[in-house]
């Protein structure tokens, strides 16, 4: 707990209620988040690059989306850590921006990629033909391209900036904090800004006009029946309702925080007990992701099936056939005499 990091020169004001929130708030969700996503993520990772193999844009989306989710779940587990050892980093300075890097180019990948889906799906829906050259496989993967190369350029200040700060305590403990300064940084204040704007506050608005025409073109369409209508509806409305819990509480607050703090220092000490609860809602994004965009769709649902099993009578058969080489060789000689 008491971590001395005397090299550090950069400190923070000390935020009590970190100590009585973070040790029982973060392991619970990121534990739940971790056993559930990173086996959908991996299942949607299949799922996605079969609809690839198909020609299918959706699946370069979905596996890109799916990528970013798993990626960011591998490094819950050093966020458990942190938490649980009262908000004090203890993996090195590397591991710290490493992390903090990851998560954020989770969040805004998954708002670009969600983004996408949507207007792919609102060409498909409202302009079936007079856009069918943009939804080509060739075309997702540039599109995925570049959307990976922003987000990594955007993000990569943190990589170049010092994220580990020392929080001197009332106790006299020390704690090494990774990211999570009271106050902000006007660099980290101004990314803030930045990224709320353009990588939260456009995605939203593209996703529901998207949505808000689809729904529209969907009750208007005399030719799809009643049922079809109900499921692409209730899809949409889930897509939307993801989006705005996951999302819109932190950066809300994220908005906040960087605003308020850059002339009162002890604001971000009042704003703590909504930021961080904003923040570990953050990471049900990468359990929504793979449920409502493979799991939820007809063909995703039956990629899925098909892989079970698949890999159910691969194993079944592995367990049945010994793996002696001779008798494996006799019982392909037995089959050829058959055959003959």
């Amino acid at each position: 707990m008491g971590n001395s990091t005397s090299q550090l020169s950069h400190s923070s004001h000390c935020a009590n209620e970190q100590y009585q929130l973070d040790p029982y708030l973060f392991p619970i969700i990121y534990i739940i988040v971790i056993v559930i996503s990173v086996p959908a993520n991996i299942g949607s990772l299949c799922v996605s690059f079969r609809q690839m193999k198909k020609e299918n844009e959706l699946g370069v989306y979905l596996f890109s989306l799916s990528l970013a989710d798993l990626l960011y779940s591998v490094t819950l587990p050093l966020w458990i850590h942190y938490t649980w050892n009262e908000d004090d980093w203890v993996f090195g300075a590397t591991m710290c921006k490493a992390s903090a890097f990851l998560m954020y180019v989770n969040f805004y990948s998954s708002s670009a990629f969600l983004t996408c889906i949507s207007v792919d799906r609102y060409l498909a829906i409202v302009f079936p033909l007079q856009f069918s050259y943009l939804r080509t496989r060739r075309i997702a993967v540039y599109v995925s391209i570049t959307v990976w190369a922003i987000e990594i350029l955007f993000n990569s200040k943190i990589l170049f900036e010092n994220d580990m700060y020392i929080e001197n305590c009332q106790d006299a403990t020390n704690y090494t904090l990774c990211y999570d300064k009271y106050p902000l940084e006007i660099w980290q204040a101004n990314l803030n800004i930045f990224r709320t704007c353009t990588g939260f506050g456009i995605p939203l608005a593209i996703m529901m006009f998207c949505n808000h025409k689809v729904y529209r073109a969907i009750v208007s369409n005399q030719a799809t029946d009643n049922h079809e209508k109900k499921r692409i509806i209730k899809l949409l409305l889930s897509i939307s309702l993801t989006f705005l819990l996951c999302f819109t509480p932190f950066h809300i607050m994220l908005l906040i925080r960087s605003i308020g703090e850059r002339n009162n220092h002890s604001f971000g000490k009042h704003m703590f007990k909504p930021y961080r609860i904003t923040v570990a809602l953050t990471s049900l994004n990468c359990i929504a992701d793979p449920i409502l965009y493979c799991f939820v769709s007809e063909t995703g649902r039956s990629d899925m099936w098909n892989i079970f099993k698949s890999c159910s009578n691969k194993q079944q058969h592995e367990m049945c056939i010994p793996k002696d080489s001779s008798f494996s060789r006799s019982t392909k000689n037995t089959e050829l005499e058959m055959e003959h």
